[in-house]
């Protein structure tokens, strides 16, 4: 058998999240069951690096699946995608995964996207893909709060009740918040992150954005260690994981291996 990494691309709204749940289909289920035809109808398990939320998008997602031997990562990849329909979710790349790699315990950084459709009108071509805020938000003034998160800290304040994670210390490498015409995105970048650590990023720097609290106010919500002091969780619609990063990474190396060495 063969280890398989794979890099997802989804859209998240028609999913219950990546878990398998009691109702609704799973990004999980529709990943197995397309590969159970690579593997002569027997159940194939996944691994992933994060399990998104209903609603939440990917354009990096990494998993791992095991197959019989013989398959080049070019058929994985399009037999998966070819199972898959009419599902929004595809396989981009497919690769050898190396020994002793695993998609969650290996990364060592993971970049998430929320965008803000900021404008009165709702969005038509966009619906699903942002949180629509009609009242006028001040970008700078979001970014200039977003910096005081930045570093390592307790961040109790944005973890969501359910979060199982045993430790609420993170350490928060990027959050930047900028504007494009009525587009306001935040890039979020850390090793690791707490269940609604980023959708509770953006709900408590709504609340900056619009006037209704000063940007000093998130220092004070930081040092408070206590969810309730934070400001509400963002949609998920808005959200998209969209990089993973390995200190050995398998794409990368079966893109070398497809097109041999440099003359």
């Amino acid at each position: 058998m063969t280890k398989w990494a794979l890099k997802l691309e989804y859209d998240g709204t028609a999913f219950v999240g990546w878990q398998r749940q009691d109702s609704g289909i799973a990004l999980q289920e529709v990943l197995e069951q397309a590969a159970t035809n690579l593997n002569k109808g027997a159940p194939v398990a996944s691994i992933v690096a994060g399990r998104t939320d209903s609603g939440v998008h990917a354009e990096g997602q990494v998993a791992m699946i095991e197959l019989p031997e013989g398959y080049r990562p070019r058929q994985v990849r399009d037999a998966l995608n070819y199972h898959m329909k009419p599902h929004l979710l595809v396989v981009r790349e497919a690769a050898e995964a190396p020994e002793g790699w695993n998609p969650r315990f290996s990364a060592i950084h993971r970049a998430y996207r929320y965008r803000i459709l900021n404008r009165r009108a709702r969005p038509a071509l966009m619906e699903g893909q942002v949180w629509h805020v009609a009242a006028p938000l001040d970008a700078g003034k979001m970014h200039a709060a977003a910096q005081l998160l930045l570093g390592r800290h307790d961040f109790s304040s944005f973890r969501a009740a359910a979060c199982q994670a045993k430790s609420p210390i993170r350490t928060l490498d990027r959050l930047e918040v900028v504007r494009d015409g009525e587009l306001i995105t935040a890039f979020v970048e850390a090793r690791s992150f707490l269940h609604h650590q980023v959708r509770n990023f953006i709900g408590t720097l709504r609340l900056v954005g619009d006037g209704t609290w000063p940007i000093e106010r998130v220092a004070a919500v930081l040092e408070a260690r206590n969810r309730a002091a934070a400001g509400p969780t963002a949609p998920a619609a808005g959200l998209a994981l969209v990089a993973v990063t390995y200190p050995t990474d398998p794409f990368a190396i079966s893109a070398r291996s497809e097109t041999g060495p440099a003359p």
